[in-house]
């Protein structure tokens, strides 16, 4: 048996660290060391020679153990257990030798990044008790079948190995071992389904409350525990997780489920307001990328034509530049002039009707023969507002350049019609007739009742929003900025990305988003304080990658990572976060787009605001790194 092994890269694509991986499973390392890529295509090669030791039914994820014994499993994707298969093709079967290099599996990588939460690729080393990684590639894009990943040895040192043995008896393996995971999850009357990925026991269940965590990860076969999605997620590892599964239900007494039994089971067990908030998030965090990169370029675009550096703004200094602005002006503003036809697309899509006909319901919204609503209320006042006359009733001609609320309504009226229309109309003349008569339908709701309807309760939020933040700013701002954080645990924070673009339409700023870049810096000021502080190599390898991330606008991985694991660093930057928040709010700090968070937040802050808003930044790094680093080192000995 050798005691070293090479393992090259099983993808082309960009390098990532586990770490900065968005799954704590796989973030936190709780079922192994390893990597990860972003593939640029769809095709898996073995990493190493050895044998085909697990081949997920739903070929999302395979399993292979080298000459060495060295174990590898390649997740294709987060999440995409989900998707039962579709979008995969294997090329091998269990038991199959395999060498670095051969085919694998391949899969519709498109497809894949459109229903999957993430298309990054974890390769995580399932016995790393029993290997130690000492080497890691330093190139950035790597070649699948031939770039040096990962050089790998045996560990010399003596290790507890993961794996839990059982007492020889005629029971089923982990026989005790599942009764044991049933009864911390509150018994079986507590589950109303269970199913197993790759990795983990998936759990829908009654009351999350009566879990017993402690229990659970006091457990050796246990290697982590969360909750997300309405599902109770128990992390177990490759190879041993359907066999726990399988003494589940033999042994333990639960019922075998599907994935889409306990998804489904999972979203019974949310209330309407969680299960509102989850379909938000599903709709606004695809239109995300375009959104942040319309931010940092309109930020770009400010530095350029405001008098920033001197009593001159550049374009004035240096006339050859005015072009140059004028166009990045054009293609930032872009995604918020059509930000309807986006929310469209990612809206009829989550409702269940066809993409391309909610981007075409976003156009018709934003049409240039219609006013903008900026300029419709002073046309008003002039008596010179533009009408149509249908039937006698005056119907205003009013586009809705930048707003949320129309296009999320008229979207499901969309995606109602076109699912009604599909049911009762025959194949063979759905084309000529679901398309046209659904979107003629909404659209004459869209101007005559949706539109006028959702807009006034639009304006009704904005109003409302900035009066609390006029009356008590330094209330509202040491609110929203302790209550950001804990909402993006539960994933509502989503809900105010919509408020953010509702405000910036109606007032052409916002006074909740600073806020939110100020959280992201206090969570990496906090993990930043994690590093200085810890003595574990693997804490501080995780604590300063995810600290990089989180000041750069990406939080998940320090706060999932490191943060809430702890939990003080977490307090620490919310305490920093309330501060920042009271201060900026009562400095009046607005944004005039949603950008990239962090430190880069103030190229989207308003000029007039950068100094309050600096000042702001000071405290959220100073604050929390001091709490956090003051009590670490009298924790972490």
């Amino acid at each position: 048996m050798a005691n070293e092994e090479a393992v090259v890269a099983p993808l082309n694509g960009q390098v990532i660290r586990l770490e900065d991986v968005p799954d704590p499973t796989f973030a936190q390392k709780m079922i192994g060391d390893g990597i990860a890529i972003k593939p640029v295509d769809g095709i898996v090669v073995a990493p190493i020679d050895g044998e085909i030791v697990q081949l997920f039914p739903t070929k999302h994820a395979i399993g292979l153990q080298g000459e060495s014994g060295l174990e590898i499993l390649i997740h294709i994707g987060l999440e995409t257990v989900a998707l039962g298969g579709e979008g995969f093709e294997a090329h091998v079967k269990q038991g199959d030798q395999v060498k670095a290099g051969d085919p694998l599996i391949t899969f519709d990588l498109d497809f894949i990044k459109e229903k999957a939460a993430s298309h990054i690729t974890p390769i995580v080393i399932t016995n790393s008790n029993d290997f130690e990684i000492y080497h890691t590639t330093d190139e950035k894009e790597v070649v699948a079948g031939k770039t040096a990943l990962l050089e790998v040895r045996v560990n010399d040192k003596e290790t507890t190995s993961s794996k839990t043995t059982t007492k020889a008896t005629d029971r089923p393996q982990y026989s005790a071992e599942a009764e044991d995971i049933v009864a911390a999850v509150g018994g079986l009357d507590n589950i109303d389904a269970a199913t197993h990925c790759v990795t983990r026991l998936r759990f829908a269940l009654a009351d999350e409350d009566k879990v017993d965590k402690n229990a659970l990860e006091n457990m050796g076969i246990v290697k982590g525990t969360f909750s997300a999605n309405g599902q109770y997620q128990v992390v177990i590892g490759q190879g041993t997780v359907d066999k726990v599964y399988n003494a589940m239900v033999s042994e333990a007494g639960v019922s075998e489920a599907t994935k889409e039994d306990v998804k489904a089971a999972g979203g019974k067990k949310q209330n309407a307001l969680q299960r509102a908030i989850k379909t938000l998030a599903d709709i606004f965090i695809p239109i995300l990328p375009a959104i942040v990169t319309a931010g940092l370029l309109l930020g770009l675009n400010n530095i350029l034509v405001n008098p920033i550096f001197s009593e001159q703004s550049i374009i004035e200094m240096y006339p050859s530049w005015a072009g140059v602005a004028d166009m990045i002006n054009i293609i930032a503003s872009t995604a918020f002039t059509f930000l309807p036809a986006l929310i469209g697309w990612s809206a009829v899509r989550q409702f269940g009707g066809n993409p391309l006909l909610g981007i075409v319901l976003g156009l018709i919204l934003v049409h240039p023969a219609l006013m903008p609503a900026s300029d419709f209320a002073q046309a008003v006042i002039a008596g010179d507002a533009p009408t149509w006359n249908v039937f006698g009733f005056d119907v205003n001609m009013m586009g809705y350049q930048g707003q949320v609320l129309p296009v999320l309504v008229a979207a499901w009226v969309l995606a109602k019609i076109e699912i009604w229309l599909k049911k009762r109309v025959l194949d063979s003349l759905q084309l000529l007739v679901v398309a046209p008569i659904a979107l003629l339908v909404t659209g004459f709701l869209s101007f005559i009742l949706i539109g006028p309807v959702t807009f006034t309760i639009g304006n009704w939020i904005t109003e409302g929003i900035v009066t609390i933040f006029d009356f008590a700013p330094i209330i509202g701002g040491l609110v929203y900025g302790a209550f950001y954080a804990p909402l993006v645990i539960t994933g509502m924070h989503h809900t105010f990305l919509a408020v953010d673009f509702q405000l910036i339409a109606s007032t052409g700023s916002t006074l909740l988003w600073p806020v939110v870049a100020l959280s992201n810096i206090a969570q990496g000021s906090a993990v930043f304080a994690m590093f200085l502080a810890a003595k574990d190599e693997k804490l501080k390898g995780l604590a300063g990658t995810s600290g990089v991330s989180a000041w750069l606008g990406v939080t998940e991985p320090a706060m999932f990572g490191v943060n809430l694991r702890y939990k003080y660093p977490f307090y620490a930057a919310i305490i920093g976060t309330a501060i920042a928040g009271a201060f900026i709010s009562v400095q009046q700090v607005l944004a005039s787009s949603v950008g990239v968070g962090g430190i880069p937040a103030f190229l989207s802050i308003q000029q007039s605001s950068w100094i309050a808003f600096f000042i702001g930044m000071a405290i959220v790094i100073v604050v929390p790194f001091v709490i956090t680093f003051i009590i670490a080192k009298r924790k972490l000995k």
